[in-house]
């Protein structure tokens, strides 16, 4: 894909939240740790993410966004090769740094846009995401997938795009498909991609509302190769009839999403 057709992803990164961070070392997780190829649970990945030498403003974020049921709901485990794409600042980037374990690697993906964007306000969190390599298992890519100069096609074993693909969609569909297939080309075959979004209801006006109705996001994804595997209820919310902007103050945070596990086919 080239670079030009990313500028079509300024506004998907506007409304990405970049997870504040600061410069410290390497999480260790206390009284949780990551042995290669076991997998996690719920219980034992969350009192890893709960480390204080991870950002106060992710671990803030967690009651929410549920980042150690999402992990294994992928099925992450320690030694893995992940990547989160368009990952802004980073904050699933972290979560799975720590999940994959220093056995693993994890490719923290951002297209130029979300440099450029706004005078580049993302560009100081991103920054420090990555400052004196505290994320040492992490390695960074700045560019559009599928990357393969720096991710080598069919070496990654889990993927995860969060709340991208509606502003993809809105701005320009074809960017959109593009994006999926990109994923697509650099997992292996079998490999799992986590999609997640802000849940839209057909006929509203989604592009404004910053949603976009499950099914269509899904038809995107099965267009591109992916098989829809299973689905997870952690960032479900009743309460939100998807009528407002996921901006508004009422459901800031805490909208209604889906959380779909979808599989390169072997």
């Amino acid at each position: 894909m080239r670079i030009s057709n990313w500028r079509s992803l300024v506004v998907a990164a506007a409304i990405v939240c970049a997870a504040g961070c600061a410069t410290q070392q390497q999480p260790k997780p206390a009284g949780a740790t990551a042995s290669a190829g076991r997998a996690w649970t719920d219980a034992s990945l969350a009192q890893a993410l709960a480390v204080t030498t991870r950002p106060q403003a992710d671990r803030d974020a967690d009651a929410n966004r549920k980042p150690a049921q999402l992990m294994t709901f992928l099925g992450v485990k320690p030694g893995m090769v992940a990547l989160d794409a368009i990952a802004v600042g980073g904050y699933m980037t972290e979560a799975l740094s720590i999940a994959v374990g220093p056995k693993g690697k994890v490719y923290s993906q951002n297209p130029q846009a979300v440099y450029q964007l706004q005078g580049g306000m993302y560009v100081k969190p991103i920054n420090e995401r990555h400052a004196g390599g505290r994320l040492p298992n992490v390695i960074r890519v700045d560019g559009d997938l599928p990357a393969s100069s720096i991710i080598p096609p069919g070496s990654v074993d889990v993927a995860i795009t969060a709340q991208n693909v509606h502003d993809i969609y809105f701005i320009n569909k074809d960017a959109a498909a593009q994006f999926l297939k990109g994923i697509y080309a650099v997992l292996k075959p079998g490999g799992a991609f986590l999609l997640t979004d802000h849940v839209g209801n057909d006929g509203a006006n989604n592009a404004q509302l910053h949603r976009i109705p499950k099914h269509v996001a899904l038809e995107l994804a099965k267009a591109a190769g992916f098989v829809v595997e299973a689905e997870s209820n952690a960032l479900a919310n009743p309460a939100d009839d998807h009528t407002k902007a996921v901006f508004d103050p009422s459901v800031r945070g805490k909208t209604d999403q889906f959380a779909v596990r979808l599989r390169k086919p072997k």
